[in-house]
This record gives structure tokens, sequence and C-alpha cells, in this order.
């Protein structure tokens, strides 16, 4: 039994000792690897503002993986500031890396147009407190165009609002170009980045009507379908929903509905003559006959006179008369 048990220690001993050697293999040739990928990169040692000048004071290298190196970034100092003085075109963040994106070229001053992506134009909206988001907007955010105008044409008088842009990029607020600041700020003017074409709709926009911004979630660039509010829209209910009829089998028709059923009216009856009634007493024995009664005016609708009501009287009694003879 104690031979038993000293072998089971024997072999624990021996497997530990060969997993802390493959342990301490892993680490070591893990250690080696990151020694030699290691690079440096340039941040901002401080807070850098728009236009601030960038120089050996407020910049630092630090280690940094050099196989992850971000696009436009500098290893060395020397490499940022050889060929000229550069400016910073954005708000960069202490430990922030310093990329080529948001500095401008040697000597080259820090202005807006250089902030400019290719192909789009700066354009400036006037606001207020209202019409300029009650000072929430910043730089660097995606605003909506709106346009409240009223027609002159109009007898009415009406006004209506149009979304005439979605997502634009905001670059500047009065004469603050790239920095974020601590508190809202009620803005005079917006300086939006829109291609030439918008460009041209805002300023003509500017001479028809009110111009308003609409702030929107970054996440959510993409244009939205929108259509024109009047003021008969702000009142006006929702229309009902359809009722669908309800499907009909699978293979059959639906059977086509009888014609409906014309019921005829009964031509109207002729009017009965008034009836006369008489009685002869021919050798004590009576007989009694009906005959019709004609009336002695004249009747309007038939057109005879009343000579002629007299002969058919005449007629008829000689008729009678025939009878009992």
């Amino acid at each position: 039994m104690r031979s038993n048990n000293l072998v089971v220690l024997v072999v624990a001993i021996i497997l530990g000792g060969i997993a802390a050697v493959l342990a301490r293999n892993w680490l070591a040739n893990r250690a080696r690897l990151t020694q030699g990928d290691v690079g440096t990169i340039v941040v901002a040692a401080s807070p850098i503002a728009f236009g601030a000048e960038l120089t050996k004071e407020n910049t630092k290298v630090i280690p940094w993986s050099a196989s992850a190196l971000p696009e436009g970034a500098f290893a060395a100092k020397d490499d940022l500031l050889q060929g000229g003085r550069r400016m910073a075109l954005a708000l960069i963040d202490r430990n922030e890396p310093i990329l080529g994106g948001k500095i401008s070229a040697p000597n080259q001053p820090a202005t807006l147009s250089t902030v400019l992506t290719p192909g789009k134009r700066a354009v400036t909206v006037r606001v207020d407190d209202v019409r300029g988001v009650a000072g929430f907007i910043e730089p660097g955010d995606l605003v909506d165009v709106v346009l409240i105008r009223t027609e002159a044409d109009s007898r009415s008088n009406q006004s209506y609002s149009d979304i005439i842009l979605q997502a634009a990029k905001v670059l500047a607020i009065d004469q603050i170009t790239g920095e974020r600041p601590d508190r809202p700020t009620i803005a005079k003017a917006v300086t939006l980045e829109v291609a030439p074409q918008d460009a041209q709709k805002i300023l003509l926009a500017t001479n028809i009507g009110h111009l308003s911004l609409i702030l929107r979630q970054p996440a959510e660039a993409r244009a939205d379908r929108v259509q024109r509010v009047t003021a008969q829209t702000l009142g006006e209910p929702p229309p009902p929903p359809r009722e669908a009829p309800p499907p009909h089998p699978v293979g059959f028709l639906p059977l086509p509905q009888p014609p409906p059923q014309v019921v005829a009216k009964p031509a109207p009856k002729p009017p009965q003559p008034e009836l006369q009634h008489i009685t002869i007493w021919r050798d004590l024995k009576p007989q009694e006959y009906d005959r019709p009664l004609y009336s002695a005016r004249k009747q309007t609708n038939g057109g005879h006179s009343a000579g002629d009501q007299t002969s058919g009287d005449y007629a008829a009694d000689k008729q009678t008369k025939g009878e009992l003879n």
C-alpha cells in the first residue's frame, strides 16, 4: 500500500516539473515576440486646440505596437516636425495619437478651407436660440436643414415646411472650429459642410423663407424619407385603415353575384264607371238592370263634349229597352 502511494507521488512530481518547464518556455517566447513587435507613436502631451502649433513640448512619444499603428501616425517627433510648422486642424485630446488628417501640411495655415473634404463646400446658416437647438449643436455634429415659408400668391396665406438637406456636417459654430465648449452657447451662425448644389439650395432658401436646424444622431447618417408639412397637416386626423376583404380559399374563385332583381310595378287598373240601378215594371213584374252612369260635363282627358255623352246615354237606354222587349 505504501509502495503504491510512493509511485503516485513520484509520477505527480515528474508531471509537475514537465508542466513548469513548458510554461516557462511559452512565457519566454511570448516576451521575446512582444519585445520585437514594440514600436513608438507620437501623441499629444496636453490638449491641443484648433490652430495651435505642434511643438516638442506639447507632444510626446509612447510605446505602441508596431503592427497596429493607425494610418497617418508618426513614430518620432522628427518625422512630425520636419519640413516646417504644422497646425492642429481639430481638437486633439491628451494621449491621443496625432494623425495626418488632424494636422495641416508643413507651413500651411490652419484655416477652415484645410478642413473641408475634397469636393465639399462651406456655407453658413444664420440661427438663434430656437433655430439653433438652444446652443446644443457643436462642431462635428450632423444636422438637417428645414425651410419654413409662406406662399405669397396664396389667398389663404398658407405656410409649410420642407427638409431641404439631411445629415449635414457642422464645421464651426460662430468662430469656434473643432473645439467643443464645456457648456452650450447660443450661436448666431452655423457653418456646414455640404455639396456645391446643396450650398446653392441653402443660399436660395435663405432669401425666400426661414431656415432652422434639427440635430440628429451621428449613427443615423442615411437620408430618411420626408414629406411636406402644412398647416392642414397639423390638425388633420390620420385616415382610418381600410378593411381588407377576407381571403378566398386557394384554388377557388369567388362566385359571381346575381344581378339585382327588378320588380315590375303592376299596371294601374282602369277606373270603374259608376253604375245606376234601374227597375222596370212590366205586367206587374219588376226587372232590374245596372247601367253605366255618364256625366254630362265635358271630360278633360278624353276631350268629348256633352253632346257625345248624351248620345252615349241614349244608346245605352235603347239597348236596355231592347233587352226588355
